[in-house]
Parts: structure tokens; C-alpha cells; sequence
């Protein structure tokens, strides 16, 4: 690119401006396997930023499966309507189904490409998507794109829901469509669910829930945000495999119609390269843990009840959840930068979230916890964050 041009002088200004507003942006690289303990830019450390709230990412039972499909070969060569479609592919889609309780499921790359996939397949100009306004930005770009009449609505505020619904009427044409996260990610708490779900039969709507730090974590069984809350599950549920799983893609689940119109229309997944066979071996490993060892959400139960009354000891005031996610919501970027700074010279990595990721002046450490942190470890953690909240 040349010195000068305006391409080159566009970027250098931008990058500029946000450098001076502290909302700079650096990758750490990490050596060997991403559990708890990390070696992170040479360094050790003790990893509080993850969403492997399971541990799962680095168990050695969902690596050796992932080896095993691996002797078979590495890609899958083509999109699955071609012919990238594994067995393991088949056998995963068939045993997350079987796990939920849905009469089907499909498989994506990620999260993103499956809200995207889904919200721009499904619906048109003569439709109405009404959205939380705190909802994962692949729901924000989905909507967007989708040519659907797009309502930002009150965060997790059903009755702002209802509003909207009202102010549609009955006489709205095309398809009203509730969509939502379960589990926020950023501030960790929950939608209203069950009003979402009165709402919706009570309209004649439709609802899409993004269960992505749901699943695998809440309910009895793991099934996540509806089983938690004893409801059936949504229209269109979404879920991935990149958290609670320790994997990699994401699936939407539903009705036989949903999932065969997907496979024509859900651009994101028709276009796509099938994600690798050995991929989908190592999720259904990871599913089978998660089926068979519910000690492990006891633990996470355990390890986030221990956080939030440790910090209460301290003074520290976290954010209004009980999920894994622990925010501390410290306002200004550059003091959630010198905050973060100092507790990974102490050894513990836990991420300055800043904007555009959160409104502005809500500058946060995201705290998250997995069912392999120990209490020695978290009680580390607190005494660190107390010292540096002191000192930042």
C-alpha cells in the first residue's frame, strides 16, 4: 500500500483515535493446551477469562477422540451438500438431538455463522424481529442483514417486548420473530424466558433463543437455559459447541421443517465448508461427558457460590449473576486496562472488556469461572483483585 494513499491515511487515523481512547486492542498468544493453567506470552498464569466452563477444552478423552477421527483425514473437502458431510457429522447432529429432546439438528461452522444463517434465511422485508438491545453481536449483524423490520428492545424487559408486540397489532403482515440470548455474555444474567415464550404463543410469534453459555452448564442434565427453567424448548434454538463443549462450531435445533429449510436456505451453512469430521468426534465425546459426569456443573455451582461470597467478604461488588459469567463493571477503559494489567503481574489473566463490546462507560474485567478452577485458585484470585483494585 502506498506510503500516503488515502486507504493508508484512513487506517492510520483510525487506529490512532483508538489508541487515545484506550480501546486498543492486543492478542496474547498461548503456548501448549487451553485449560486453567496457560502459558500465556511466555509467561505462566491462571486463565479467568475463559468460557470452557467445563474444563472439557483440554481433557485429554475429548483430544484422543479428535485424534482417533483424525487417522481418517484432516478437512472435509467441501460443503455438506456436496460432499462434506461425515458420519461424524450425522452421528453428532442425531446425539444433540436426542440430547434436547428436538426433533432435529444442524450443524454450523460457528455461532455466528448460524444466527447469521438462520435470521437472513428466515426472514424478509415484510417481517418484524424484535431484539434485545444486549443480544451477541452475530444476532445484532444477522437482523441487520436480514431486510426484516428490526426493533431494538429494553434489555431483558419483557414487558417492552409486549409493547412492541401490541404496537405491531394483528394486523402486521409477515412473521413477528422474539429474539434473544439465554445467558448474557457479557453481564451474565438471564432473559425472561418464560414471559418471552407467553409473549410469543400470546402474538402469534415466533421465538429464537442464543443458548451459547447455556448449554452444558444449567439445568439438571445440562440441557441449558429451558431445561434450568423447566420450559419446552424455543421455535429455534441455537447453541454452541465452543464453550461448555471445549470445541469448536455451533447447531441450531427444531422442527423437521426448520432444520430441512435451513439446509436450503441458511446461506452461511449451504456456502460453507463442512466443518472437520474430527471436530464433530470431539464433540460427541465432550457431549458424553457432560451426559454422564454432572459433578462437573456441581463443581462450577460450587466454584461461582465461592467467588461471589469471597468477593462480598472483600467489598467487591460484582455484577447481579449466578451464572459463570462474574462481571466487575469498573467504568472507565483505562482503568479496566490498569486493572487487568496488574492482576496478570500477578499472575491471573482476566479480560478488560471495553467498548464497542459493552455501551460506552461500562468498562469491565469479565470474570469466568470452569468446574477445574480450585478453591486455592480462587481465593488467589480475590486477594489479587482486591491489590489491584487498590492500587489501579
Amino acid at each position: 500500500m502506498p506510503a500516503g494513499s488515502p486507504l493508508q491515511k484512513r487506517l492510520s487515523e483510525a487506529l490512532a483515535q483508538i489508541r487515545a481512547a484506550d480501546l486498543y486492542r492486543l492478542r496474547r498468544v498461548i503456548d501448549g493446551g487451553h485449560g486453567v493453567q496457560l502459558r500465556v506470552n511466555g509467561r505462566d498464569c491462571l486463565n479467568f477469562c475463559s468460557n470452557d466452563y467445563l474444563g472439557l477444552a483440554s481433557d485429554p478423552r475429548v483430544a484422543e477422540a479428535a485424534r482417533a477421527a483424525l487417522a481418517q483425514g484432516t478437512g472435509s473437502g467441501a460443503s455438506a451438500l456436496v460432499c462434506g458431510y461425515n458420519r461424524e457429522h450425522q452421528r453428532l447432529e442425531e446425539e444433540l438431538a436426542d440430547f434436547l429432546g428436538a426433533p432435529r439438528v444442524l450443524l454450523f461452522s460457528s455461532g455466528w455463522a448460524a444466527n447469521l444463517g438462520v435470521l437472513r434465511g428466515l426472514l424478509g422485508r415484510d417481517d418484524h424481529l424484535l431484539a434485545d438491545e444486549l443480544n451477541h453481536a452475530s444476532l445484532i449483524d444477522g437482523g441487520r442483514l436480514s431486510a426484516a423490520q428490526y426493533m431494538r428492545v429494553a434489555h431483558a424487559d419483557a414487558a417492552a417486548f409486549e409493547a412492541e408486540l401490541s404496537r405491531l397489532g394483528a394486523q402486521a403482515t409477515g412473521l413477528k420473530l422474539l429474539v434473544s440470548d439465554s445467558v448474557f455474555s457479557m453481564d451474565g444474567d438471564l432473559a425472561p424466558l418464560a414471559a418471552l415464550q407467553r409473549l410469543a404463543q400470546r402474538h402469534g410469534a415466533a421465538l429464537m433463543v442464543d443458548d451459547a453459555h447455556g448449554f452444558g452448564v444449567l439445568g439438571e442434565q445440562g440441557r441449558g437455559s429451558f431445561e434450568a427453567l423447566g420450559l419446552p424448548l424455543p421455535d429455534i434454538y441455537v447453541a454452541t459447541a465452543g464453550k461448555a463443549l471445549g470445541s469448536s462450531g455451533a447447531f441450531v435445533a427444531g422442527s423437521q421443517d426448520l432444520i430441512e429449510y435451513l439446509v436450503q436456505r441458511a446461506r452461511s451453512w449451504v456456502f460453507s465448508t463442512a466443518p472437520p469430521p474430527a471436530i464433530a468426534a470431539a464433540t460427541r465425546c465432550a457431549l458424553g461427558i457432560i451426559r454422564s459426569e454432572p459433578e462437573r456443573r456441581a463443581q462450577l455451582g460450587a466454584n461461582i457460590r465461592r467467588l461471589r461470597e469471597g468477593a462480598q467478604q472483600l467489598g467487591i461488588v460484582l455484577g447481579d449473576s449466578q451464572t459463570a459469567i462474574q462481571p466487575l463493571i469498573l467504568g472507565e477503559a483505562a482503568r479496566t486496562l490498569a486493572v487487568s494489567a496488574a492482576l496478570f503481574e500477578r499472575g491471573y489473566w482476566v479480560a478488560g472488556i471495553r467498548p464497542p463490546t459493552v455501551p460506552k462507560n461500562s468498562s469491565r474485567l469479565r470474570i469466568t469461572l470452569s468446574a477445574t478452577h480450585t478453591a486455592a485458585q480462587i481465593d488467589g484470585l480475590l486477594e489479587a483483585l482486591a491489590a489491584a483494585l487498590k492500587s489501579g
